[in-house]
């Protein structure tokens, strides 16, 4: 498996990204070296994927691929796409606060600790559909790692198409998120842009 070995901060300056979409409170206090640079339209575009591909964790393959279902399913190529990648189940454990990160969500999907209406699922991208039931498997419910978790994201705002149960480390989808409910900070018309060259 490839595995994204830059610096997280450093990633997120040369992106122009808050670390904050990660999950991640620090702030760098450097400077992008290319500022005030002026960046070609294919820059920008290029950009806002990159961007995408690096908060949701995705690899230019499996990427493409999304784009391409986008593009084949009903509406807005670039909204379809924000919404599948959305509905990624390390994604919706992220936005459940199960993970501090993605990263650790997607790594406790691949420790089997997740179960999907009852089920065991341990693929990180497996598409989350409305009315799943989401749950913690219940021999690590009581494990010390998802009381550090909850004390770390329990501030943080559960989206409204997820229905949270803390307590129970228990969560359901209610629907499929519309894009105005990702509050990630991408132009997904301009990666729609990109690949349609």
């Amino acid at each position: 498996m490839a595995v994204d070995r830059v610096p997280v901060l450093k990633r997120c300056r040369s992106l122009g990204l808050d670390p904050i979409y990660l999950g991640i409170d620090k702030k760098s206090n450097r400077e992008s070296k290319r500022a005030n640079k002026k960046m070609s339209e294919y820059g920008t575009q290029l950009r806002e994927k990159q961007k995408a591909k690096f908060i949701y964790g995705v690899l230019e393959k499996p990427f493409r691929n999304y784009y391409e279902k986008a593009t084949r399913m009903k509406g807005m190529p670039g909204e379809n796409l924000m919404i599948m990648l959305e509905c990624r189940l390390d994604n919706v454990l992220f936005r459940m606060g199960l993970g501090r990160t993605r990263k650790e969500a997607r790594q406790i999907v691949d420790h089997k600790h997740v179960l999907v209406n009852g089920k065991c699922v341990n693929i990180p991208s497996y598409q989350v559909k409305a009315g799943d039931v989401i749950e913690i498997k219940e021999k690590y419910k009581s494990a010390q790692r998802y009381k550090d978790i909850l004390e770390v994201t329990g501030g943080r705002m559960v989206p409204a198409w997820i229905e949270m149960d803390q307590e129970a480390l228990k969560g359901t989808v209610k629907e499929l998120p519309t894009r105005d409910e990702i509050d990630v900070p991408v132009n997904e018309m301009l990666i729609v842009e990109l690949y349609s060259k």
